[in-house]
């Protein structure tokens, strides 16, 4: 599954669940429509809370803290 994330200045819109790329790419244009033209965008892949649990631990990163590591997390 995948879901869409539009953030236009201070508001961020998350939608979706898409099944595919191509089908949530084929709403952005209509949802861009109703953006500033400086508005970003980025569709991601979600994933189940069981795989991130079940995912490996990598130092540093994210892996690390879902596993109860001591990672120190990315600035945005």
């Amino acid at each position: 599954m995948y879901l869409l994330t539009v953030r236009d200045g201070l508001h961020t819109r998350h939608i979706g669940p898409y099944a595919s790329p191509p089908l949530a790419a084929a709403d952005l244009d209509q949802l861009l429509a109703g953006c500033s033209p400086q508005a970003h965008w980025q569709i991601h892949r979600l994933e189940s809370p069981e795989a991130a649990v079940k995912a490996p631990a990598t130092p540093g990163g994210t892996g690390a803290l879902l596993a109860g590591g001591k990672g120190t997390p990315l600035a945005a």
